[in-house]
């Protein structure tokens, strides 16, 4: 097995592994020139160039792990949901979901009928890869129910939290719709070659630690309980530090969080029991020099000694990173840990 998956299990490993969220994409001059001549959801929707894109920054960079090219928005048009990626906006949706007839209306999801695109992309990618393990994903239900109900990218919430709180059957009804798509989606990808898969509940972290217990939290479980144990599960949140407990609590195998929560507390507040993934800023990433090494140095003196360490950013990469920034952390985090077992 790999380094990354055998962290992700909490096994021990000759040195850390590295990936980075949205190491395919946007920072990449390849992908530039790419993005030049095709819009995000053609280049998603074609396996061959998603999967030249997955597989690049992993022959770049050196990274331990590869991240499939798609958008979590994908399965989405499956059930009936109309919309477009606006440059520096992200989603839009043309049909937002406001009312239980509006829920009541999405299609039942068919993973290799719906999103056989992203399941192409996987089998192409694993064979270009050589063995390096790719990580699949999904958003989860409360991010994806934040662009239905919002109708693109919001900072409050404030329709999203409406329904929850003031109809919570519609709410529990588009929650529950949801879970099943992505469990669905995520058995394909693991059943397509996914070597271990991502939830991505990146905007949770507005909800209190009570309201996601009471809202949120059954659903993310029934889908880590029922995507199963043959690859490892993370789950991800932005703005985590007050969900680590709940996070934990969900049946997920490891937990990957930002930079505002100090990585080796994720350790002592779940007993040791979890795989940590992160978690570097973004920012120090792009930013390159003294702040960049300084900050991978107390992330990796802060987990050493713990099991189950894969370094990553604590959010996704930002386009102004210079490449040769992320290559020189993956080398700097091998060899400050290289034959290190723990």
């Amino acid at each position: 097995m790999s380094t990354f998956v055998d962290a992700c299990r909490m096994k021990s490993v000759e040195r850390t592994p590295v990936w980075f969220m949205r190491q395919a994409g946007r920072y990449l001059p390849s992908y530039r020139k790419l993005r030049s001549e095709k819009g995000i959801l053609e280049i998603a929707k074609d396996p061959e160039l998603a999967s030249d894109v997955t597989v690049d920054p992993v022959r770049l960079l050196g990274v331990d792990a590869a991240v499939m090219f798609a958008d979590i928005m994908l399965p989405l048009e499956g059930i009936g949901v109309k919309f477009r990626i606006e440059e520096n906006v992200g989603p839009v949706i043309e049909n937002p979901i406001r009312t239980r007839e509006d829920v009541e209306s999405l299609g039942e999801f068919e993973p290799e009928e719906h999103v056989a695109h992203v399941l192409g992309t996987i089998s192409k990618s694993v064979q270009k890869l050589d063995g390096v393990p790719l990580v699949g994903f999904s958003g989860a239900p409360f991010t994806l129910a934040s662009y239905l109900v919002e109708g693109m990218p919001s900072r409050e919430f404030h329709l999203t939290k409406k329904m929850m709180y003031a109809d919570p059957d519609t709410w529990g009804l588009l929650q529950s719709r949801l879970t099943k798509l992505v469990v669905k989606y995520l058995k394909a990808q693991i059943s397509y070659g996914a070597s271990a898969v991502q939830l991505f509940d990146s905007w949770v972290g507005c909800l209190s630690k009570e309201d996601y217990a009471s809202y949120v939290k059954r659903y993310s479980a029934q889908i880590f309980k029922e995507t199963g144990d043959k690859v490892p599960k993370i789950h991800f949140c932005a703005n985590s530090a007050a969900l680590v407990e709940e996070f934990a609590d969900t049946g997920c195998d490891v937990l990957s969080v930002d930079w505002r929560v100090p990585i080796d507390s994720v350790w002592k507040r779940t007993g040791g029991k979890k795989g940590v993934q992160g978690n570097l800023d973004p920012a120090a990433a792009a930013a390159g020099g003294t702040v960049m090494t300084k900050s991978v140095k107390a992330i990796v003196g802060q987990a050493a000694g713990k099991r189950g360490h894969v370094f990553n950013l604590g959010h996704g990469v930002l386009k102004e990173t210079p490449p040769e920034n992320l290559k020189k952390i993956v080398e700097m985090v091998h060899d400050m840990t290289g034959g290190r077992t723990k």
